[in-house]
């Protein structure tokens, strides 16, 4: 060391060529070694690379597990439960809170004037001349006697005014609901051999009802409401007021004998029956002249809206004229058919008829339910509708907790099941209603006609009855909207289906400029990236419906490049990339479906590569090891980054 040192003092030109000869040297060393290091070079880069391109792939790879499917329906139902994260400030204030939720009264209460209440008395009064012929019918297609038709309209109304959110729905008995307990419960009590027994069950069915309303709401369940669509509702009620129409030929024609079912064919066969033995002609001219008169006023009413007034008050002009008709002529002396008694006074109380003992309470209870989410998805579809208008948002909860409380306490009054209805929303809406007052002056006037005039009720036709619910059941059909409806869902159908088997397999080019892959045929701008294909899977569900699809479409469009570049002598494809972000689930036909595509692509010698796929997708396809297949290196977050990463291993590997 130290004969260098002085040699390099000495001879500079000697320590030169040392340098020289020592570089040499190690060149040489390097140039033999090369060989043994090209040897094992791919799988050293191509470990340093994984390590380097593992860090962004570490916040997809790394997520926490999906909680398991009760688990999230428990931490769901926990948050409706408490929808508001912080405590009241005092218990003094907490309850105050609560009872104005549940009591919407005591807002809109303190803000309510002399100038509110006119025109609530006036949209009240014009709700009760509709209301009541309409309860009274029905009570008749409930196959309950008259008075608890109005009943329904006296408490149910009164609970809601100030349990309600809503301004304008109107509370009361409705056509579909009525016929829906009338089919359900005869099937277990006849109400002609026991008409007891048989009101016994519509009060428990109502109880039942109540509580499942009720339920729903302090649950913080009203996303139930949704599962039933406007066009199921409307549907559902198209199929309903045909059963109305065919059912009222009983009462239009005066028959004494008419079958229950609703079919087509028995209803037909009845019908035939009676034309040639029972019917009379008296009833069928009295019940197609007041049918006449109330479509006309429903017409004009229509055409011109400042006689709105005219089709509400068309059923109880029609009341009041015929019955002084059949007074005068005595018609019910030569085979026109009337109501007969109808017990005035108010509410009985029913609690001691409510049957939670014996065969039938199973049934009551599942009648029940079915009656709780019909009506409340009728009530809060219409409310929405009327509150969307007015632009003010309709609570579901709320509704749901106060459509229970009044059905409860109505089960304890002798009322059947009560909701919304739309053909009296939309009449209290058009009169001009500020608040649920309206429902109050309604409730009110039918205490009085309970009170007072149930007697003058004697004399009324049962054609006139059957004519505004055939009325009615002509105003629910809504031929449009149904022909509509039909051809909606078959495209919808048709639609979901196709998109479910055959779901869109999108080649993505790069917008010039940018590091943004959009769809080719929508920005036909985008170009491809040379010796990659990118794939983007159009599906939220891959499933054994369009996993086979979905594999046979990305090979055949690999395929096709394959050729294509071959023909043209351009670059070779090396690397598919698959965007998954719209896929949120898989299944095991998915999973399977995937690991053929990595298969097939790796003995083409392509190599493939995987981009943001959902937090379900990933954590199953861990469970499958299916990310130890592909390589952690392999699953990116963005296209962007798996571009890049594809075209640096293509530099390293072309380098090497």
């Amino acid at each position: 060391m130290e004969d260098e040192e002085s040699l390099s003092k000495d001879h500079p030109t000697v320590t030169k060529d040392i340098e020289i000869s020592g570089f040499s040297q190690t060149l040489q060393e390097a140039m033999t070694s090369i060989p043994n290091k090209l040897s094992s070079n791919s799988i050293e880069q191509n470990r340093e690379i994984s390590i380097i391109r593992a860090e962004p792939v570490f916040s997809v790879l790394n997520t926490p597990d999906p909680l398991a499917p009760w688990k999230e329906l428990a931490c769901s139902l926990k948050k409706k439960m408490r929808p508001h994260g912080k405590q009241s400030s005092s218990l003094l204030h907490f309850i105050l809170s609560g009872l104005q939720g549940l009591f919407p009264v005591l807002t809109w209460g303190r803000s309510y004037d002399l100038k509110s209440f006119r025109s609530d008395i006036m949209a009240g009064l014009t709700l009760a001349s509709l209301g009541i012929p309409q309860s009274i019918g029905y009570a008749n297609l409930a196959k309950l006697e008259p008075q608890y038709g109005l009943y329904t309209n006296l408490v149910p109304p009164l609970i809601y005014a100030v349990m309600g959110s809503s301004r304008e729905i109107a509370v009361g008995p409705v056509a579909v609901i009525s016929l829906l307990l009338s089919s359900m419960v005869q099937k277990i009590v006849d109400p002609s051999s026991d008409p007891t027994g048989y009101r016994k069950t519509v009060f428990t069915v109502t109880f039942f009802t109540g509580i499942f309303q009720a339920s729903f709401g302090f649950l913080r369940l009203g996303f139930l409401a949704d599962f039933l669509s406007r066009a199921a509702i409307v549907g559902f009620m198209g199929g309903a007021a045909m059963v109305i129409g065919l059912q009222q030929l009983k009462g239009l024609l005066g028959l004494t004998h008419f079958t229950n079912k609703t079919d087509i064919v028995s209803v037909t066969k009845a019908v035939w029956i009676g034309l040639h033995h029972s019917w009379h002609l008296d009833n069928f001219f009295l019940g197609c002249s007041f049918l006449i008169f109330i479509l006309a006023s429903r017409f004009l009413g229509k055409r011109n809206l400042k006689l709105f007034w005219l089709p509400a008050i068309a059923p109880l002009l029609s009341v009041i004229l015929s019955t002084v008709i059949v007074f005068v002529t005595r018609g019910d002396q030569h085979g026109l058919k009337i109501i007969g008694e109808v017990r005035g006074g108010l509410n009985p109380s029913s609690v001691k008829q409510l049957q939670f003992r014996g065969a039938y309470v199973g049934e009551s209870a599942k009648i029940g339910v079915i009656c709780a989410v019909l009506a409340l998805t009728e009530a809060v579809a219409v409310g929405r509708s009327f509150a969307s208008v007015r632009g003010y948002q309709l609570d579901g909860n709320k509704e749901m907790v106060s459509m229970g409380c009044m059905n409860i306490i109505g089960s304890l009054s002798s009322c059947y099941v009560a909701t919304g209805s739309f053909s009296r929303t939309a009449v209290n809406f058009i009169a001009g209603c500020e608040s649920p007052m309206s429902n109050i002056v309604m409730a009110i006037t039918v205490f009085l006609t309970l009170k007072f005039l149930t007697k003058l009720l004697y004399y009324t036709p049962v054609a006139i009855l059957a004519s505004i619910l055939q009325a009615l059941s002509l105003e629910l059909q809504q031929s449009e909207s149904l022909r509509g409806l039909m051809f909606q869902v078959i495209i919808s159908f048709a639609r979901i289906m196709l998109s479910s088997i055959h779901p869109r397999i999108e080649i993505l080019g790069r917008i010039p400029g940018s590091n943004i892959f959009c769809n080719k045929r929508q920005y036909p701008v985008a170009s491809l990236v040379p010796g990659l294909l990118i794939f983007h899977i159009g599906t939220s569900f891959l499933c054994f419906l369009n996993a086979n699809f979905t594999k046979e479409r990305i090979g055949s469009y690999v395929m096709e490049d394959e050729k294509l570049h071959k023909d043209n002598n351009e670059e070779k494809i090396k690397y598919v990339v698959i965007e998954m972000s719209n896929v949120m689930n898989i299944d095991s036909s998915g999973i399977r479906a995937v690991e053929e595509i990595h298969n097939s692509l790796e003995s083409l010698g392509i190599q493939m590569a995987i981009v943001n796929p959902g937090w379900q997708v990933i954590h199953k396809m861990k469970l499958a090891r299916l990310v130890e297949k592909i390589e952690v290196s392999w699953i990116f977050l963005t296209v962007a980054e798996a571009v890049e990463a594809c075209l640096s291993y293509k530099e390293d590997n072309y380098s090497a």
